[in-house]
């Protein structure tokens, strides 16, 4: 496969070898995901899961009074993933919506199982990203509920400002656990300091 390859460029920056991306590059199949379009539903067995090549995605969830609460945003580079279905074959909690058409990259459980367990670069690589997603998902609870709105917003800003230039208010404002009206708000105050 040549370098130019997005999945190459991912995985090379991980220590894995031109031999090994020889291998694990023909299993991931490129996909194109329409705006709007799900990735995975509430109720179903994740059982492939995509690097996002361009384009942006959520996750939500309903909580317990209707609301559409945006979970985690994804954007070029990212992992999607439901880790607690991927890998223990629990029904999705949450929805994985296109927010824009999107190219991604998908791997089936068989094809990630077989390259996890042959290929030990590969595996580390992939170890990295679940704990990097865990801590993500911790920082971002803890945040929920030791940081003010603002704090909250400035960090999202400075960790992923594509994110925040590309993705409705809405759907940052609940990831933020605040209102779209709290979060206009918040970016006023900002562009008048």
């Amino acid at each position: 496969m040549e370098e130019s390859h997005f999945l190459s460029q991912i995985f090379s920056s991980n220590g894995i070898t031109k031999e090994e991306l020889k291998i694990i590059l023909p299993k991931y199949k490129k996909v194109t995901v329409s705006k709007n379009d799900y990735l995975l539903n509430q109720g179903t067995v994740e059982k492939k899961y995509w690097f996002v090549e361009s384009g942006f995605i959520r996750s939500y969830i309903i909580d317990t009074e209707g609301n559409d609460i945006t979970f985690n945003l994804y954007a070029s580079g990212d992992v999607v993933i439901d880790y607690p279905s991927f890998f223990f074959l629990l029904q999705t909690r949450e929805n994985i919506q296109a927010l824009t058409d999107c190219v991604c990259w998908e791997i089936d459980f068989a094809s990630f199982q077989e390259l996890f367990n042959s290929i030990s670069n590969y595996r580390e690589q992939q170890r990295g990203l679940l704990v990097g997603s865990y801590f993500a998902l911790k920082e971002h609870s803890i945040s929920l509920i030791a940081d003010q709105a603002k704090e909250r917003y400035l960090k999202l800003l400075k960790s992923k400002p594509h994110i925040v230039q590309n993705v409705s208010l809405k759907h940052i404002a609940t990831f933020l656990g605040i209102t779209d009206t709290s979060l206009s708000r918040i970016r006023k105050e900002i562009a008048n300091e």
